[in-house]
Parts: C-alpha cells; structure tokens; sequence
C-alpha cells in the first residue's frame, strides 16, 4: 500500500498574456481525464495570468510522461492563441 510520502510531487507555472488565456488554456486541458487516476493526480487553476498544475504520480517514470504530456498540451494551447486568439476576440458579438 502507498502512502502520501510515497508519491512523486510536481507543480509547473505556466504564464500567460492574460488570466483570460490562462483559463482558456485550463479548460482545454482539464477536459482530458488521467490515463491512470490510481497512479497520477492532477490539479490545474490559475492564479492571475498563471496556469499552475500539480502533480503526484506514484513512479517517477510517470511523473516524466505526465509532465511532457500536459507541456505538449500547454504548446497546443499557447501556438491555438496565438493563431486565433487575437481574431476571434476582435470580432463583434
């Protein structure tokens, strides 16, 4: 049986343009479940302009994976706002 203690701890600051691009950027990404719950816990909020994520994964091969994952994630999200961002908050309702 694991423990608290046992577990791998993570936590990665993301800035954003805006804490509108932050909140964009959380609820692209926690819409995705964790592959393996019993194994990786997630927490994702943003704090002003800045997306926090945290992690605890039972191995630190997970802890690895979990974290280029959810950064592949934050690039899709980041070059998506760049792309359209912009256009889209331009555009009148």
């Amino acid at each position: 049986m694991t423990t608290p203690s046992d577990w791998h701890n993570i936590t990665l600051q993301i800035p954003f343009a805006s804490n509108k691009h932050a909140t964009y950027a959380k609820q692209a990404i926690e819409v995705d479940a964790e592959l393996q719950p019993q194994a990786v816990k997630r927490t994702l909020e943003v704090d002003d302009n800045v997306l926090i994520a945290t992690f605890s994964t039972l191995t630190i091969r997970l802890a690895r994976l979990t974290t280029n994952a959810f950064l592949e994630n934050v690039d899709l999200v980041v070059r998506t706002l760049e792309a359209f961002a912009e256009k889209a908050e331009s555009r009148p309702a």
